[in-house]
């Protein structure tokens, strides 16, 4: 590894992030890809270690066949680029703040000129359409300013390579899962009618960041999630100030982060006595979870998850049209999955050993909400390991 002149922590060892390299670099050569640009932040972590809140503004890993991966983003940004990326100094490049949400110039014309300095202005470059970090701005102007290459779909070649993960990785997540288990423990004490939904969100922040066993917790991908009532029927409402209330539930999503690694959990909490809507719900919900970590096993498929999931809640009376999980490991806001495979009826993918997805079959009916769900981890015999090891109902305080 090439010599630094600050003291960095990388998250990996060299072996890991030479192994991420070539399972990329086979993927690029297999859908005949010259030149990959990685704008996903999560891509650009896995690949080099970059770790810094730079995303807003265009940056990139370029990702050749036969050199170290270069960085590229803002000049300041690059130096936060030299203290965390495990490549040598030379392999990152800045550009001009000046070309920083300009009207006159785009920082997709700085990288189109470092791509045709080193040769490639007739490559085969691989972008990541549709990406949250990689705009129609900045792919109309590297086909204006690149008029002889060709560009190529690579959106989620990347996020394949990071599918089965190494054992460095589950390390880190089951960092993250503690620290899962220390918020959901802090909600079940907190919660209570007339206690402010911001109080409470405020303790979770300080459970996530504390973290446990020594092990200090990152920002999650996604913020705390908590619903309650009637409108526990929209799956991705945050807080107010207002008060929890008896006689309802609230679910709430979260997850602990460690490295940027998550391990998503949710629970659901009933201040009062549940109606029998409520406990018919829970019943068939649990049932089916149980059923789909069964149906977790290497060689089944995605599907057949989901399908295991599906018959309980049918027998119920519970129509349930929605995926109920996907990918897990290293994110970056604003969402912790991967984006590749899909817990739904219609994915036939194989499950491998060292998939990690979290297993999400929440429930949002016409007037109510019910979230009980697992991080697990499918291993090389036998259903899946939870990552989270926490009753798996409803918690009721009357």
């Amino acid at each position: 590894m090439a010599y630094h002149r600050f003291s960095k922590d990388l998250p990996f060892s060299e072996d890991e992030y030479t192994r991420r390299l070539a399972k990329t670099r086979a993927a690029m050569d297999r859908a005949g890809v010259d030149v990959l640009y990685v704008t996903d932040p999560s891509n650009m972590a896995w690949l080099t270690g970059y770790d810094g809140w730079s995303f807003y503004v265009h940056q990139g890993v370029i990702v050749l066949p036969d050199a170290d991966p270069i960085w590229w983003g803002r000049n300041q940004d690059a130096n936060g680029a030299v203290r965390t990326v495990w490549m040598g100094d030379d392999r990152v490049i800045g550009y001009a703040d000046n070309y920083v949400q300009s009207t006159e110039r785009h920082p997709m014309q700085d990288l189109a000129q470092r791509l045709i300095g080193m040769g490639l202005e007739k490559a085969r470059i691989g972008v990541e359409l549709d990406n949250y970090y990689f705009s129609a701005k900045a792919y109309m102007t590297l086909v204006q300013e690149l008029p002889n290459a060709t560009l190529i779909d690579a959106t989620a070649l990347t996020n394949w390579q990071r599918a089965v993960k190494s054992e460095e990785e589950l390390v880190f997540i089951r960092r993250a899962a503690k620290i899962s288990e220390k918020i959901v423990d802090g909600l079940i004490e907190r919660v209570e009618p007339g206690v402010p939904k911001n109080e409470v969100v405020a303790e979770v922040y300080r459970d996530a960041l504390t973290g446990v066993d020594g092990h200090w917790g990152d920002y999650a991908a996604i913020v705390p999630l908590l619903p309650s009532g009637s409108d526990a029927a929209a799956p991705h409402l945050t807080w107010d100030g207002d008060p929890f209330n008896a006689g309802e539930a609230t679910f709430f999503e979260i997850s602990g982060c460690y490295r940027r690694y998550h391990a998503p959990f949710c629970r659901t909490i009933f201040l009062g006595e549940p109606s029998d809507i409520f406990k018919r719900a829970e019943a068939a919900l649990v049932e089916g979870l149980e059923a789909g970590l069964e149906a977790a096993r290497a060689g089944n498929r995605a599907c057949d998850i989901a399908n295991a999931l599906a018959a309980p809640l049918e027998s119920a009376g519970i129509e349930r049209g929605a995926r109920c999980g996907y990918p897990i490991g290293l994110s970056y806001p604003p969402d912790w999955g991967e984006r590749t495979i899909s817990l739904r009826s219609e994915d036939e993918t194989v499950l491998e050993p060292g998939m990690t997805f979290h297993f999400m079959p929440g429930l949002w009916m016409s007037d109510w909400g019910l979230e009980i769900t697992e991080s697990i981890l499918i291993k090389e015999d036998g259903a899946a390991e939870t990552f989270c090891n926490r009753p798996r109902k409803m918690f009721v305080k009357d």
